[in-house]
């Protein structure tokens, strides 16, 4: 249960001039089935239509609410740039539960004009005559999980879609909505330079004005982590790809300004770009994590993971897990996890404006940063990652661990 505000802003180490940017993630739990590489907090649901799930589905809109209502004494009179709402699968969630759902939000929070607010939505007959819907709803963009085109692929990685539903989301996607983005998977069992290219030719044919790729990798406690797929590219297979994939997206007019994340102009994510300019984010919903700044302090909360569970605490108004202040030591590690995934790197005005310390705190492994030519100031003020050091990104963001 959250502490009563003033336990928040009593006198602390940290001295934060302003407040930055706050998001709101909303985590929707379940999908119709968990996809062997998943270790996100999603659970099956294969028959959502059914009143038994339509019931629970409910009662899990009124825990978001009165999770919300529990929330709102530390996040007063701020105002949110951006709503993320993910999953599990979101789009199992009717258009009618998520104009319910932002309804809820908008009557207990200040957004910003034009705040930007995303749903992720997977492929499959069901879903896509939706899509158009969700628009109505007051969603401003979708995040289309089409992981890849090959229905092979698809098949080994669990997805209840196959290609032509892919391609048909994403025709339903484009017409709906002015940016939408399209996840795509590389290194995928099997999978030859050559069945990339096809895949990559496929994505861009779509025209996404965003488009995020990632490196299948195998996480702990997955399917996958036990029953390991054969036949996965190596490295230097892996490596040629991400290149591939790079130059084939710069020819298509998309900036690669993250690790993951590709776009053309004016169609970057508002709100990962929060997450990676340390900004602020409060999570509601399973499992969700939060982020909040307060003057002398940073604090980090989690939900209560298991939906079940999360309905009964929320409820009651006690839906937090965990909570505790990130420490002074840990911040500059904490900042350049997010801040270095950039391609344009950060403003060391930004660092200290995020985590209320001194530039002393980072000025040796800058200083060495630059020396191993994985940083380099731009200008004055100024650092980024160089392309080596995009390369070897945990190589560097591990030279701020205390």
């Amino acid at each position: 249960m959250p502490h009563d505000i003033q336990h928040y802003m009593r006198p602390g180490i940290l001295q934060l001039q302003e407040l930055p940017p706050l998001s709101l993630y909303i985590h929707l739990p379940w999908c119709i089935r968990k996809c062997p590489y998943c270790d996100f907090n999603s659970h099956g649901m294969a028959a959502p239509q059914q009143a038994q799930e339509q019931t629970q589905m409910q009662r899990y809109l009124e825990a978001l609410q009165a999770d919300l209502d529990a929330a709102l004494p530390l996040i007063w009179g701020r105002s949110v740039i951006s709503i993320f709402i993910g999953g599990g699968t979101p789009s199992l969630f009717s258009a009618a539960q998520i104009d319910q759902l932002l309804a809820a939000v908008r009557a207990r929070l200040r957004l910003v004009p034009g705040c930007e607010i995303t749903l992720e939505a997977n492929p499959g007959t069901f879903e896509t005559d939706r899509f158009a819907a969700y628009r109505a709803a007051g969603v401003t963009r979708l995040s289309v999980g089409v992981q890849s085109f090959n229905d092979a692929h698809l098949q080994q990685l669990g997805r209840v879609h196959n290609r032509r539903q892919a391609l048909a989301a994403l025709q339903e996607a484009h017409d709906a909505f002015e940016t939408f983005n399209l996840d795509l998977m590389y290194a995928l069992p099997g999978q030859d330079m050559a069945m990339l290219q096809e895949d990559i030719r496929t994505a861009l044919a779509m025209q996404p004005p965003h488009l995020s790729i990632y490196h299948l990798t195998i996480e702990p406690n997955t399917f996958f982590a036990k029953h390991r797929p054969a036949h996965l590219p190596d490295d230097d297979l892996a490596y040629n790809m991400l290149d591939a994939l790079t130059d084939a997206t710069a020819q298509a007019g998309l900036q690669r300004y993250e690790v993951s994340a590709y776009a053309r102009a004016g169609h970057r994510c508002v709100h990962n770009l929060n997450y990676w300019q340390f900004g602020d984010y409060l999570g509601i919903g399973a499992g969700a994590h939060s982020k909040l700044s307060f003057a002398h302090r940073i604090v980090r909360q989690v939900r209560l993971r298991d939906p079940q569970r999360y309905i009964d605490g929320a409820l009651q108004g006690a839906a937090i897990a965990q909570e505790q202040e990130v420490a002074r030591k840990d911040l500059p590690f904490e900042f350049m996890l997010n801040a270095l995934r950039l391609r344009e790197g950060f403003r060391l005005d930004d660092f200290s404006a995020r985590t209320g310390l001194p530039l002393s705190s980072i000025e040796a492994p800058l200083q060495q940063g630059i020396e191993r030519g994985l940083l380099e100031q731009p200008e004055p003020g100024h650092i980024r990652p160089t392309a080596r050091g995009f390369d070897f990104l945990s190589d560097l963001q591990e030279m701020f661990i205390p």
